[in-house]
Parts: C-alpha cells; structure tokens; sequence
C-alpha cells in the first residue's frame, strides 16, 4: 500500500506574489515525487471542486453578513477535502493549494474582526485536527502588495479592501506563524522571483 501523500498550501495576502510560483513549484515537486509514483495535484481554495467554484464566485464577487462568508468558505473547503484533497492524498499523491484554512484566519479573522472563537469551532467541525504538512507563506508589506495590485486587473471584493485591512490579515497570518512554526516556511515576497526560487528549491529538496 503506497504511503499516504504531503498536503502542501501557499499562503499570503493579495499581491504578495504567491501564484507567481505555483506552477513553477509544482513542476519542481512533480520532478521530485515522480520517481515513487506519485502525482503533484494543484486546486485552491475557494474553489477546487465544482461546489467549491460556484462558490468561489459568490465570495468574490456578492456583498454578504461576516458570518455568512466565513460558513461558505468552511462549506466549500468541506467540499474541497472530501472530493479532492483527502482523496489524492489516500492514493498516495501530494496536493498543492493555493490558499486554505490559515487564509480565512487571516482575512475573515484578521482582517474582517470575526472573533477567533468562531473559526477555531468551524475548523474543528469541517477538518478536526487535519492540517497542511507545510505552508509557505509569501510576506510582504501591506503598501508594497498594493502597489502591486494596483498593476493587475480589475480587483476582486477582497482585493478591493484597504491597506489597513491588509495590515491586519498579514499581522493574523504571522500570528499563525508563531502559533505552529513547525509547518511554516516564510518567505520574503519582496525578494526577485530568481532568489525567491532559490529558498524554494531548498524548500522542496527538504521535504
């Protein structure tokens, strides 16, 4: 029986330039599990199953009750781990997401002020205690990712809020760094793509 796969998440706030290198990264990790057999599977979040995409659209775009976007990020990352994630990882293949759960911490929690309380019993509902084997977090300046922004297309809900918003989502995100530090891989975002690469084939060669 093949030994069960790695669950592998990118994480950072908007403009931090972590889809950047998602293609790139999973690429360099099929490379590297190819030889055993296994497949490198890449989704997101929202989003990652047809529910999840549906739902990705609503999130994005429809104006909604705090709580009520918090209860259908959790439903379609349900969706997501039992149609995609917990499925690939059975037969042994190693998924790579952008986003999961550290991200609606950070944005509903951080950033929008839904009390930490009210995450945690959702997390415990929707996954109990699973959590990635390694997040790279991509960390950048709140002013230095909107500028960034500003250069790409028109801006999503999310990508639409202010700098204050996203000093507060990056300022949750470091807290989860120190809360589990053991599943962190932080990165300098405002580094070159080459010397960002660079700690990310170290990152790779490691796992």
């Amino acid at each position: 029986m093949m030994a069960r796969g790695k669950f592998i998440t990118f994480e950072g706030i908007d403009g931090a330039g972590k889809t950047t290198h998602l293609a790139w990264f999973r690429d360099r990790l099929s490379e590297k599990v190819a030889a055993s057999g296994r497949e490198v599977v890449m989704t997101r979040e929202p989003g990652g199953t047809k529910l999840g995409e549906a739902l990705r659209d609503i999130l994005l775009h429809q104006p909604m009750d705090l709580e009520t976007e918090a209860l259908l990020m959790f439903a379609a990352r349900r969706e997501h781990l039992a149609e995609v994630i917990e499925p690939a990882l059975a037969r042994g293949d190693w998924v790579l997401s952008d986003r999961f759960t550290d991200a609606t911490f950070a944005y509903q929690g951080g950033g929008r002020g839904l009390p930490r309380d009210k995450l945690e019993a959702l997390e415990r509902w929707v996954q109990g205690g699973f959590q990635p084997d390694l997040t790279v977090l991509f960390d950048i300046p709140a002013d230095t990712a909107s500028e960034r922004r500003s250069a790409a297309r028109e801006p999503d809900r999310f990508e639409s809020e202010s700098e204050a918003f996203f000093n507060r989502t990056r300022a949750e995100y470091l807290r989860r760094v120190e809360e589990a530090p053991y599943r962190f891989a932080v990165i300098d975002s405002t580094q070159s793509i080459p010397r960002i690469q660079i700690k990310l084939e170290e990152l790779i060669a490691s796992i």
